[in-house]
């Protein structure tokens, strides 16, 4: 296990307290698990999310991660629509593992028009919740 300091945390996204990231790109979203997460888990084993086109509001469930240790909720970091998700996991989940930051994200969103961000975190204020 990496210590709080060995974490890459990228300063370009936000987080939340539930260990998922949160990228802007132009109207869509780029979401997946934080580097503390994949490796407090181990080796992703299989990640299930929800339909694309599902609209899922922020804070609710839109899918999990399973790991040989457990299977831990994915919780949605801002209200919106889900208009992808990465098919790639569905034959290499250990992409996760291997780049959670680049080809191991999760799903795309569109967030809800006006959906706040305010209760997101910064690297900074993310890494302060793990200590």
């Amino acid at each position: 296990m990496k210590s709080v300091d060995e974490l890459n945390l990228p300063q370009d996204r936000k987080y939340t307290a539930e260990h998922v990231w949160f990228k802007r790109e132009g109207d869509l979203a780029v979401c997946g698990i934080t580097d503390f997460a994949q490796d407090q888990l181990g080796e992703v084993a299989f990640v299930d999310v929800s339909a694309q086109g599902e609209h899922v509001e922020a804070g609710k469930e839109f899918g999990s991660v399973e790991s040989v240790k457990s299977v831990n909720g994915l919780f949605m970091p801002v209200s919106g629509e889900i208009v992808e998700t990465n098919a790639a996991l569905d034959d290499d989940p250990a992409l996760v593992n291997a780049a959670c930051y680049g080809t191991g994200w999760i799903i795309k969103i569109k967030p809800d028009a006006g959906a706040s961000e305010a209760q997101l975190l910064d690297a900074d204020a993310y890494k302060a919740t793990l200590n």
